[in-house]
Parts: C-alpha cells; structure tokens; sequence
C-alpha cells in the first residue's frame, strides 16, 4: 500500500486485478457490486442451465457465488490469499430468475490466517446459505509498494 491509498482504495484495486483475470466469476454472470477492507458484495441471476433435476438452483453454483464474495473479500488488503477450507449449510432452495447475492465479511485476519463468514440472500432476503471460509496469505501481492502492480 502506497501512504495516499486508504483501505478501501486498496481494496478496491487488489479487485480490479483479479476481477481482469477471473474468467470462472464473469462466466457465471457474477457481478461484484461491492468491496471494501475485508468484505465483499457479489451478485448472481440462476439462469435456467444452473437449475437441477429437482427445479432448484444446484448447490454447486450457491457455493461458487460464496466464495467468489470468499475470495476477494480476503484478498482486499494486498496480500494474495487462498481458500485453506470452507464449509457450507444450504438453508432453502434458490430458483431459475431468483437474484442471488452473496455479502462476505472478515472475522479474523491475522498474519497468514483468515476467517470470513458469507451469506447468500435471495432479491427478497431470503437466506439461501450460510458459508464459512478459512484462508491462507500465500507469496505475493497485487501490486508493490511503490504502486506497481505485482507479477505472479
């Protein structure tokens, strides 16, 4: 962090350099609403190929939504960080067209050990699932201290 960036600043520029490279979330139709010092707002529409043999939204695609907030929320300080562990309890269905949004906010952010906890919502703030996320800082950053960004 260079001394004129506040946290958010930070934050913000750590998710335009993963948001450029994040292929899985933009193919899923994710859209990040909102990031700041360890949190992270992503929203997602089910479309009618994310629906399974039961009418609801698969719960793989719930999860990918969690952790996409997961990740950038941990990420948002300049220290690259990875998923060590998560758990998730689906709470109730989602449905083709319903608005899923999925809010994750820091616990704990020590040295190299995170704890964030994510809910999904649906557009009438239904909780659809609870996700808990464990991280690891791993080597590197996003950008260097002089403001550079950072090669991985």
């Amino acid at each position: 962090m260079t001394p004129q960036q506040t946290p958010q600043q930070v934050a913000e520029r750590c998710a335009a350099i993963m948001w450029a490279d994040d292929h899985a979330a933009q193919g899923l139709g994710m859209e990040l609403s909102e990031v700041g010092e360890g949190t992270a707002r992503v929203r997602m529409v089910v479309r009618q190929d994310m629906v399974n043999g039961h009418g609801s939204c698969h719960g793989g695609f719930i999860f990918a939504l969690g952790d996409c907030a997961f990740a950038y929320a941990s990420n948002s300080f300049n220290h690259r960080a990875v998923a060590s562990g998560v758990d998730i309890s689906f709470l109730a269905p989602a449905h083709f067209g319903d608005v899923l949004t999925s809010l994750a906010k820091v616990r704990h952010q020590g040295g190299r050990m995170g704890v964030y906890d994510i809910e999904v919502t649906n557009q009438d703030g239904r909780l659809i699932a609870l996700f808990r996320g464990r991280s690891t800082r791993v080597k590197g950053h996003f950008f260097a201290a002089d403001g550079t960004q950072a090669r991985i």
